[in-house]
């Protein structure tokens, strides 16, 4: 049999005891491929590009080296500086240097915008080892005046894939020439897109590339399941026939737009299929904080949520997704299942979607190269009659999927040629 090159233990990496005693009280198995692979290089001093789907390890791949590198607090200003794209990560990944950091005296600061910057000027000031923050927040504050630049020796970009989505390039550009130019550079993405490539090779020089499975791949512990249904009703009556299923004991259920978000955690509340919280790019901060810690401490069953947070949710035994509307972006259907079937846990990932929205899973099925195993509906699932409006925007959606893949195709919507 051939071996896999995986390390049995922590030990191997000659890693320091505090780093150890973290490891062991967070109850980390053996390490994942990813760490096995990045970690001697990064505690070596090279530049590294890895590619991993969440739920993988990556972020105790490059936070484990970095802390073993620093060793201890210094008041030279920060050494290492992690980017995020979104407050929430930014968040969950302050929460996990903390926590690995928690048997040290390095002191971890978290930066990020929508909410004012008084706080984090505090910590600033109290002194910082490692900053983890969104560009915009730590430039605002760079020009401040408030971080010292000169110290820093590693940078991590992480979510690499999301940060060039979302449009970062520009400011991602305008950083790099406040930081100093002998650094460390660390690369982390779940996918390595045409824009992600390009951006590695603005920043890295001579990295190793480091990719766990290939690109877009789905989660291989996640299940997936697919079920073709007529309407929004029959969904709806879908959702609460799962729910009410003992086994879905920690569910995610995401959604295209924040109104369907809403609409859908009214029903779970209403029908005490919760308890419920909801989050997406409407809510505030603190809402959205609480809404996750909730769902992580087991006080919430039921997350509802749109794609804009989904790679923020970075919490173990999610024992379902639900995909009550197909995504818009096939990359995102990867993200969103790979929120349960996390390390080495088991999850199923379950899509629902009208004929329109048919289209739009072919396109997810060519992406992560596998086919989406289709079950038909539980005969318990009464089957409403489509109203005629949504049975006309059905029918539109279908006619300009058509148009686009052939743009002779005359739908049912085209319009009538005048006599």
């Amino acid at each position: 049999m051939e071996s896999t090159g995986r390390s049995n233990a922590w030990q191997d990496f000659k890693l320091n005891k505090q780093l150890l005693n973290a490891i062991e009280e967070s109850g980390y198995q053996n390490p994942t491929e990813i760490q096995v692979k990045c970690i001697p290089l990064i505690l070596g001093g090279q530049q590294v590009i890895g590619i991993a789907q969440t739920g993988t390890g990556k972020t105790a791949a490059y936070l484990l080296p970095i802390l073993m590198r620093i060793k201890y607090a210094q008041d030279l200003g920060p050494r290492v500086l992690i980017l995020a794209p979104t407050k929430e990560l930014v968040v969950q990944v302050s929460l996990n240097a903390r926590t690995l950091a928690s048997f040290t005296d390095l002191r971890i600061v978290a930066l990020y915008g929508g909410v004012g910057p008084t706080q984090q000027v505090e910590a600033l000031r109290k002194g910082a080892d490692v900053l983890v923050a969104t560009p915009g927040r730590f430039m605002e504050l760079y020009l401040k005046n408030e971080i010292p630049a000169k110290q820093l020796k590693t940078l991590v970009i992480d979510e690499a894939d999301r940060m060039m989505d979302m449009g970062f390039m520009q400011q991602l550009r305008k950083l790099f020439e406040v930081l100093p130019p002998k650094r460390q550079n660390l690369l982390f993405s779940a996918t390595f897109s045409e824009k992600v490539e390009k951006l590695s090779e603005e920043f890295l020089e001579f990295p190793h590339k480091i990719e766990i499975t290939p690109q877009s791949t789905a989660a291989r512990q996640v299940t997936q399941e697919g079920y073709l249904v007529p309407n929004l009703k029959t969904k709806i009556n879908f959702l609460e026939f799962l729910l009410n299923k003992k086994e879905f004991n920690r569910v995610i259920v995401f959604t295209r737009t924040k109104e369907t978000a809403n609409n859908v955690y009214k029903f779970v509340q209403r029908k005490g299929l919760g308890p419920v919280a909801i989050i997406h790019s409407n809510k505030g901060q603190n809402s959205r904080l609480n809404a996750l810690n909730n769902f992580s401490s087991g006080a919430v069953r039921v997350l509802v949520a749109t794609d804009v947070s989904a790679r923020g949710i970075d919490v173990s035994k999610v024992s379902h997704v639900i995909n009550f509307e197909v995504p818009s972006r096939s990359e995102d259907y990867v993200h969103r299942i790979g929120r349960t079937g996390r390390a080495s846990e088991k999850g199923k990932a379950i899509t629902m979607m009208t004929q329109a929205e048919q289209f739009r899973l072919e396109k997810i099925e060519e992406l992560i190269r596998e086919k989406i195993p289709m079950k038909k509906l539980p005969k318990e699932v009464e089957i409403e009659e489509t109203d005629y409006e949504e049975s006309q925007l059905i029918a539109r959606s279908i006619d300009i999927q058509k148009r686009k893949a052939d743009p002779t195709f005359k739908g049912a919507f085209h319009e009538k040629k005048k006599k």
